[in-house]
């Protein structure tokens, strides 16, 4: 790996020991070293392996995507945590953008980056701070870490079909996670009766995440089973048929009324046996109301 030597990000390198910051951040996450050559400035990696009674370092190993940039977060942990302390080196930094660091790891790892993370970003400092992250898992545990000490602030980015831009809202103490977003915009769609046939795509990708998390082999598993019906063949085929084929969301086709029906049935059956806040999907009639109060 290469560096630049002309990047003020490693004008500590020498100066702070930063090979040793790096090495003690790296082996909470993975096991292999590495060495900086600070004359050729290159990176080389390095692992010990064992074999029976005896041990050997492999030298210039070739290291994963997932641990390269393993290695990228701590040697940018280093840094933050020098800028943070105001460091002389890094003065000169007065924000910090973090960009979803997740990329590539497994979530084991991703809880303990967003953990990490958290507790450096606990301490006083006057550099702000901007993370953006599609990742629920992560953004849950760094919310869970930072909203404790009142640290973070969460927002939502969405795009806006209105003005063919995007939205920057702020969700207050509730988290907007994605799952949540798109029941959200289900459960509108229907109270509106709004519905296209593509929110048949969206429903079906919400039964089978949910399904996965349960531990169930298929979506079907978490659709309501009616008298009539105990296998649950007509919904399950329903949601079949109508979430494949030419419904495109760029070309939305509106759902005819029988389908409409088997909608509603299918969603208002999952967000009952699957509760979520009741006060995140309200029903039209308490709109009104709020609205006439």
């Amino acid at each position: 790996m290469k560096l630049n030597a002309d990047s003020r990000f490693f004008a500590g390198l020498q100066e702070f020991e930063m090979d040793n910051r790096i090495r003690k951040l790296l082996q909470r996450y993975a096991d292999f070293d590495f060495k900086i050559d600070t004359n050729n400035w290159t990176v080389s990696f390095n692992r010990e392996v064992t074999n029976d009674e005896s041990s050997e370092t492999i030298e210039d190993i070739k290291i994963s995507r997932g641990e390269e940039n393993i290695f990228i977060w701590c040697f940018f942990l280093a840094v933050a945590q020098l800028a943070i302390d105001e460091q002389e080196a890094y003065d000169w930094v007065k924000y910090i953008y973090i960009d979803d660091p997740i990329s590539s790891l497994d979530d084991n790892n991703a809880i303990a980056v967003a953990s990490h993370l958290a507790q450096l970003l606990i301490k006083p400092s006057k550099i702000k701070t901007v993370i953006s992250s599609h990742h629920t898992l992560f953004f849950n545990v760094l919310w869970n870490e930072l909203n404790d000490k009142k640290k973070c602030q969460p927002y939502y980015l969405s795009n806006d079909s209105n003005s063919k831009g995007y939205n920057l809202r702020y969700t207050n103490s509730t988290p907007f996670f994605h799952h949540v977003a798109l029941l959200k915009q289900l459960h509108e769609a229907a109270e509106s009766d709004n519905l296209y046939t593509y929110h048949f795509n969206i429903l079906r990708n919400l039964l089978e995440k949910t399904a996965t998390f349960h531990g169930f082999k298929n979506f079907s598993a978490c659709i309501k089973k009616d008298n009539d019906d105990p296998e649950d063949i007509v919904h399950a085929r329903m949601i079949n048929v109508l979430s494949h084929g030419n419904y495109s969301l760029f070309d939305p086709v509106e759902m005819l009324d029988e389908n409409k029906q088997y909608f509603k049935k299918i969603l208002e059956d999952f967000m009952t046996n699957y509760r979520f806040n009741p006060e995140l999907f309200p029903k039209q009639t308490d709109k009104n109301i709020e609205e006439s109060t």
